[in-house]
């Protein structure tokens, strides 16, 4: 009874963690999509030019991008529940700033306080699941966290069309980031008394030398690819993205030979890191501007209200969120049917080199049935060899479960 109760009382205490940490996650995921369902209404209210609209909608994402690595070290240096809440002030107070914008200048400003909060605050999320929970636990708190993801984009354009389509009290957009101010203070408020306090062991350490060099080189990189096209891509913004590109290239030998890197290059020598990596960045890449061009279309071309266009949105985020709660059950239904892949690739192999020299191995025997129906002796350890290694061997789940 009591080892029950005490589980139930272990349960309850990170359900209410999650939910503060989730809650931050929505906010920051919110802030990504719900201006630009607001962005024709901000653009026509602040009289914004097509780069300053861009980077009203982008540059949180894009400080939010530069900033990631680093702000997750901070983590691991003061604790991630300090760096958590740190951001989490950050990012309330920015939303403040935002909702009293005078001009385009003042709110691009505040985007980019945003995007400092989120990346601090983001990254703390999934550092502090890690660390409390384990085995089946931690699997259900990173599908809820991926579910919020992706229904923190559909909020964001939902409540985004909701709120500029109301009008509240004639503020007309100010609201959408004046929401985030209440909800800041109530969980900076129950932060301290929820989140277990998360004490580092002094060896994280900042690389001020890599932060240097990759803030620059990702401004050198992003500034061309806001403002490049309105200005029909001058020389400046090729030779920013030149000077940005051997700037990354300087970041990478520079965390070779850091003390304390921010990112260990040996990780990326991982198998699959580097397609992973691709992946995620032109996915990102493409849906940063696919969720832009797409708002602004439906409601300056097609006439869709915010709201409308809000709407328009939430079939593929729903999809999306659905498979955030069932990604864990896909490798162990498909393992069996995976672990042959290698097997198969042998035996192809094999087929291949038996059909390359007539029918016969490399070492010259044919590997043919005789009339008796045995197999023709080999006379040599090595095409015995041979003949071990092209057997099928278990591997994945079913070779642990052999051994």
């Amino acid at each position: 009874m009591t080892t029950f109760a005490s589980t139930s009382a272990t349960a309850a205490r990170r359900g209410r963690m999650l939910a503060v940490l989730l809650t931050g996650e929505v906010m920051a995921t919110m802030d990504s999509s719900i201006v630009s369902v607001a962005a024709q209404t901000i653009r026509d209210d602040l009289h914004a030019g097509g780069a300053a609209i861009q980077l009203i909608v982008s540059g949180y994402l894009l400080t939010t991008g530069v900033l990631f690595v680093t702000c997750a070290r901070i983590g691991d240096v003061v604790g991630q529940r300090r760096a958590f809440l740190l951001g989490l002030g950050w990012f309330t107070c920015s939303s403040l700033l935002c909702g009293l914008a005078p001009d385009a200048a003042a709110m691009v400003l505040a985007r980019v306080g945003q995007g400092v909060g989120a990346a601090l605050l983001t990254p703390q999320i999934f550092a502090l699941i890690q660390l409390h929970w384990d085995g089946a636990a931690r699997r259900r708190a990173i599908g809820l966290y991926s579910m919020v993801l992706a229904l923190g984009v559909a909020l964001g354009q939902v409540v985004g069309g909701l709120v500029v389509g109301a009008d509240l009290f004639g503020l007309s957009w100010r609201p959408v980031f004046l929401l985030n101010v209440p909800i800041g203070v109530l969980l900076l408020v129950l932060g301290p008394r929820l989140l277990p306090d998360s004490r580092t062991d002094g060896r994280a350490r900042l690389d001020p030398g890599g932060v240097a060099v990759l803030t620059v080189a990702m401004a050198a990189v992003t500034v061309p690819l806001i403002f490049g096209p309105d200005q029909g891509w001058p020389a400046w913004a090729w030779g920013s993205l030149g000077c940005g590109g051997v700037l990354l290239a300087g970041f990478f030998r520079h965390e070779a030979r850091a003390r304390h890197p921010l990112l260990d290059p040996a990780v990326l020598r991982s198998n699959g890191v580097k397609p992973g990596m691709a992946a995620c960045w032109i996915t990102m890449g493409c849906y940063a501007v696919f969720v832009l061009t797409l708002t602004l279309h439906l409601q300056t071309t097609l006439g869709f209200s915010p709201l409308q266009a809000g709407v328009a949105f939430v079939p593929y985020t729903l999809g999306f969120g659905a498979l955030s709660l069932t990604w864990n059950r896909y490798p162990q239904t498909h393992e069996r049917a995976m672990a042959q892949l290698p097997t198969l690739r042998r035996r192809r192999h094999h087929r291949r080199r038996t059909n390359r020299f007539g029918g016969r191995r490399a070492d010259g025997s044919t590997g043919r049935q005789n009339s008796g129906g045995t197999r023709r002796a080999h006379h040599s350890d090595g095409v015995r060899r041979s003949r071990i290694e092209c057997r099928p061997q278990p591997v994945g789940a079913l070779g642990r479960a052999a051994t």
